[in-house]
């Protein structure tokens, strides 16, 4: 019986964790690059924007304050107003994904800042738009970067899916309160815990796998 809920707690950790990655890329991505394009030309940006980039930083910067536990809560209303519902799994992909997009957005905008400035000053004299440098040049050349900030999400959201089981979210932290921490089963609890290590050491391997292998090919 253990096993089946052991099994049936990692496929609902798998579930959020892949759709939390997913729509936190959808929502974080365009706002990185739009944070790297706007900032000032001494920080690599291609467009300039001063107080777009200030409102857009400012607002990264607060929904990043939040603590995941509180950002769950608050965003309750929202996953019953698109999900019907505000517990389980599929509800807890809301926030999953509204906490780790200003993460992404960062990533991708540090990665993005470290593509050699020459390589955009010759985009630029051949005569490239903005657009073209940004598909063709700037995702392009940081792509390892972005690999490596991607695992990084992901691994981030592997733990904030087991802080979700703690307020109803389902997965390996709901198995570890409900029947290990509850009921006092400290072999549920262990059980738990170390499938979620396994899952992070899975998902770093993988990614500093695609991460190398990019780089090799240059």
């Amino acid at each position: 019986m253990i096993w089946n809920l052991v099994l049936e707690s990692t496929l609902q950790t798998l579930e959020m964790v892949f759709f939390g990655a997913l729509f936190s890329l959808v929502l974080g991505l365009p706002v990185g690059v739009l944070l790297c394009v706007t900032s000032s030309e001494k920080e690599g940006g291609i467009s300039p924007k001063p107080v777009l980039n200030e409102v857009l930083s400012r607002i990264v910067n607060v929904l990043r304050s939040f603590p995941f536990i509180i950002l769950m809560i608050l965003l309750f209303p929202l996953s019953r107003l698109i999900l019907g519902t505000s517990i389980g799994t599929r509800a807890a992909i809301v926030p999953l994904s509204i906490a780790a997009a200003p993460f992404v957005a960062r990533v991708i905008e540090n990665a993005l800042k470290e593509v050699d400035k020459g390589v955009i000053l010759a985009a630029r004299a051949m005569g490239s738009t903005n657009r073209q440098i940004v598909f063709k040049v700037l995702l392009p050349e940081a792509l390892p970067s972005l690999v490596s900030g991607v695992t990084l999400t992901i691994i981030n959201l592997i733990g904030y899916s087991a802080m979700a089981g703690a307020i109803g979210g389902g997965g390996l932290g709901d198995l570890a309160i409900r029947y290990g921490y509850q009921r006092f089963r400290s072999d549920v609890m262990l059980v738990s815990v170390l499938v979620i290590i396994v899952l992070v050491e899975a998902v770093q391997f993988v990614g500093s796998r695609i991460s190398s292998n990019i780089v090799k090919r240059r």
